[in-house]
């Protein structure tokens, strides 16, 4: 089986009308070319201050959730909402969740990040992910009517386990919608998705944030798709937009034949 997949490179602000229009016109237009499956990045739809977070923090069913259910709907696609902040009732903080709809609409999968970001970076950017978000705990899996994903966000990249526990689940392909830092990402984002798609043998979909915000961090962009061989499809360096690649599951089952690593592993 072979279907065209999409990733979407945006800068999000603190204007949520604005994102979400934003987005609907990339998703419109990868859709317009061909792709069943089109994925956001991370906090699409809202990034500003971090003392802020709470307060634009939205419940799931909440506005834009639906929004992007109807969309999926409309499309007849598979639309992965790179990632919101949910609220949470009760508590300061939020889940930071990403979000896989069906082409009727149906939420298939919700993931919680599990790992946050909590670094002094050399370049002075600090960061505290934990201060505003609370952990996700639960590894998620997504069987579709194409493939079986596997959902990540961002710094989860970095935690190889999180990726051999979705491989040993048996997925395609995984998602790593992002809106990863200038800084670390010019070192590591690449060599990061390039690896986890050669160790694990699945495609990888990982739309970016790219530039500055005038509210948060400078992003990396470079929104890439990479084969189970590591080979980069797609990329998109810089600027809005999308990019697609043919996700192709007899190749994908070519290079596990061939190279059975996954099953020779020793625990």
């Amino acid at each position: 089986m072979k279907f065209l997949a999409a990733a979407i490179q945006m800068l999000a602000a603190d204007d949520k009308v604005a994102n979400l229009r934003e987005a609907k016109h990339w998703v419109r237009h990868a859709a317009e070319q061909g792709a069943r499956v089109i994925a956001l990045p991370e906090v699409f739809i809202w990034r500003g201050s971090k003392n802020l977070e709470r307060e634009f923090a939205e419940s799931i069913p909440g506005p834009t959730s639906t929004a992007l259910a109807e969309l999926a709907r409309e499309l007849g696609i598979y639309l992965l909402a790179g990632s919101i902040l949910e609220e949470i009732p009760g508590s300061p903080k939020a889940y930071n969740t990403s979000l896989l709809f069906d082409p009727a609409g149906k939420l298939s999968a919700s993931y919680r990040k599990i790992h946050l970001f909590d670094v002094d970076l050399a370049n002075g950017t600090s960061l505290r992910e934990s201060a505003t978000r609370e952990f996700g705990d639960s590894v998620i899996v997504a069987d579709t009517e194409l493939c079986k994903a596997g959902l990540s966000v961002c710094y989860d990249l970095r935690f190889p386990e999180l990726y051999r526990n979705l491989a040993k689940r048996g997925v395609d392909l995984v998602f790593v919608p992002s809106a990863f830092t200038a800084y670390t990402g010019q070192a590591h984002w690449e060599t990061l998705l390039c690896a986890r798609a050669i160790e694990n043998q699945v495609y990888i979909i990982a739309p970016d944030q790219f530039g500055k915000s005038a509210k948060s961090f400078e992003t990396h962009g470079h929104s890439m798709i990479v084969d189970p061989w590591g080979q980069i499809l797609a990329e998109l360096p810089d600027g809005p937009g999308v990019i697609t690649a043919e996700i192709d599951l007899d190749y994908l089952a070519k290079v596990r034949a061939e190279l059975p690593a996954l099953k020779h592993r020793r625990l």
